[in-house]
């Protein structure tokens, strides 16, 4: 018969969970931190192309500009996300962290219990041997 699971080691697989659960945010997070970027990175070659002197590029300002509008509207959007996805990692990781800490309780009862019964084992066995005596 196999033994009880402590609530520690229940709680050891929640934390390992929740981590995991945090990773995948973190992971999502920086996606979008890198998407940010490179649509910063094209509305700063836009403006440089509509502030540029060459023939080609005055051809196309009216274009240029739209793509600029369409860039800002992008950027906020993923300033949007980016908020939602940080407070997302925070509330996952203050999960984690939780469930790290009664994982934490748990053992040091489980520890605590283990010593306690180890001693009344310890007082019977004495009282046991002096009864035959």
């Amino acid at each position: 018969m196999a033994a009880p699971v402590k609530r520690s080691d229940k709680l050891k697989r929640l934390v390992a969970v929740q981590r995991h659960i945090e990773k995948m945010a973190e992971h999502e997070l920086a996606a979008t931190t890198r998407h940010r970027a490179e649509v910063s990175q094209s509305m700063e070659d836009v403006i440089e192309a509509i502030g540029s002197m060459e023939p080609v590029h005055r051809q196309f300002s009216q274009h240029y500009a739209e793509r600029f509008g369409r860039l800002t509207t992008k950027e906020r959007q993923l300033a949007g996300v980016q908020q939602l996805q940080e407070m997302k990692v925070l509330k996952e990781r203050t999960k984690g962290d939780r469930l790290e800490e009664n994982m934490k309780e748990a053992r040091d009862l489980e520890d605590r219990e283990a010593a306690d019964n180890a001693i009344y084992e310890l007082i019977e066995i004495t009282l046991g041997i002096e009864a035959i005596k």
